[in-house]
């Protein structure tokens, strides 16, 4: 214990502790000044004074503002965020959030920025520029950016927990706006940059425990050392951690009164799924896997690993599965597609698995969902326009691609299988 210390802790009488205590304050300014060589200097310093009423005046009111991200890039001295913080307050911008990302030269500043809503983007490009800042980007931000950096991060590493179907969910979500592919070990196996793993200004590849590679792509913000150290985290989360599928089941009743359980699928049901393509007809393989049908089975492998997507299951209470579900991550783009088993078909059994297929979308943020099909595959068609939602079509030689748009659409509630990992 330093001699100062133990002062401060025996001393009885008030008049002591509160000299101590001046001198505390004192060192600890003292700390903080040369700690925080960004520190904005004080008022006197700043010319805060000649900002005038715009500056320092009443808090904006969140019913006339906008929400925004920004990025733009400074020299890594002293004084330049304070520069910057200036700029923004000259236009009555609010800084609600601050992240730094150290590059080997500068350092690039994220901020959530509430501004006047008359304010445009362009402004805010300016005023950075003016105050000496590059590369600057800009975005609209809305409440789920109000969650503090930490707090986010925990709550995707805690999805990912759960459900190894979350990872490129999460990823997208900690990365923004991307695209996001899962590349088999045989896959750029002779790549150096595959390999090792890595980044460069718009691509990132990180490894997985297979050996194949998960590549994300953001044309529109370079990646920051950062970035890439959080993403590489949750990728070793998920790697630890081995697979793993949200337990639980939820059981309908047909119309004819026959109990089918509903659940989600994994790697452990290849069996009993290639069990159910050899009792479907060449027709009904056809339709749903739109090539030879002597290659469906290869697909299965794919179809039920959860780093591509979820799989439902619908089975009957022997424990045959007798319908797939799939919701696939499509790069970018989101893919959902339905296969049962030709004697439970007209059954009610596709409408149930497709609209909890577009539950656990909308629940996971997709703007839309697509499913590719044959137009004489009257099934999907009237299962789409069953989900009651604004529908696209495109038709070429046969092949129809129906997507549904699910922006509009109010979060359903996960199933009760997804419920019970969530509690």
């Amino acid at each position: 214990m330093s001699r100062d210390m133990s002062d401060v802790t025996h001393v009885k009488n008030d008049r002591p502790v509160r000299r101590r205590r001046g001198v505390l304050r004192e060192r600890a300014t003292q700390w903080w000044s040369r700690r925080q060589g960004h520190a904005p200097p004080a008022p006197e310093d700043t010319g805060a004074q000649g900002l005038g009423a715009a500056a320092l005046g009443a808090p904006l009111d969140p019913a006339r503002s906008t929400l925004w991200r920004m990025r733009t890039t400074v020299r890594d001295e002293p004084g330049s965020l304070a520069a910057l913080c200036t700029s923004l307050a000259r236009l009555r911008v609010d800084i609600l959030s601050l992240q730094t990302h150290p590059l080997a030269e500068g350092t690039v500043d994220e901020f959530l920025l509430r501004a006047p809503e008359e304010l445009p983007a362009a402004e805010l490009t300016r005023s950075a520029a003016a105050a000496g800042g590059s590369g600057t980007w800009t975005e609209r931000a809305d409440a789920h950016d109000l969650v503090d950096a930490p707090t986010r991060i925990l709550g995707l590493a805690t999805r990912t927990a759960l459900d190894a179907a979350e990872l490129p969910l999460a990823l997208r979500q900690l990365l923004g706006r991307c695209t996001i592919r899962s590349l088999p070990a045989t896959a750029g196996a002779n790549d150096a940059r595959t390999v090792e793993g890595g980044f460069d200004e718009n691509t990132m590849r990180l490894r997985t425990p297979d050996g194949g590679v998960i590549t994300v792509e953001r044309p529109y913000l370079p990646f920051t050392p950062t970035e890439f150290a959080r993403a590489r985290a949750l990728v070793e989360l998920d790697a630890r951690l081995g697979p793993r599928v949200p337990r639980g089941q939820d059981i309908l009743t047909l119309p004819e009164g026959n109990d089918i359980t509903v659940r989600r699928a994994h790697a452990a049901d290849l069996t009993a799924s290639k069990a159910m393509h050899d009792r479907c007809s060449q027709r009904t393989l056809g339709m749903r896997y739109h090539g030879p049908v002597g290659d469906a089975d290869r697909y299965l492998d794919h179809l039920l690993s959860p780093r591509f997507g979820r799989t439902l299951a619908a089975q009957t209470t022997s424990g045959r599965i007798v319908a797939l579900g799939h919701l696939l991550w499509d790069g970018d783009e989101t893919e959902i597609a339905l296969l049962v088993e030709d004697d439970w078909q007209r059954r009610g059994i596709g409408a149930e698995l497709l609209g909890r297929l577009v539950a656990l979308a909308v629940e996971a943020g997709c703007e839309s969902v697509y499913a590719v099909t044959q137009a004489s595959n009257t099934g999907m068609v009237a299962a789409m326009r069953g989900l009651d939602l604004p529908l696209d079509y495109q038709i070429e030689e046969g092949t129809l691609v129906i997507t549904a748009r699910l922006d509009a659409t109010p979060v359903a509630s996960p199933p009760p299988y997804e419920q019970a990992e969530r509690h």
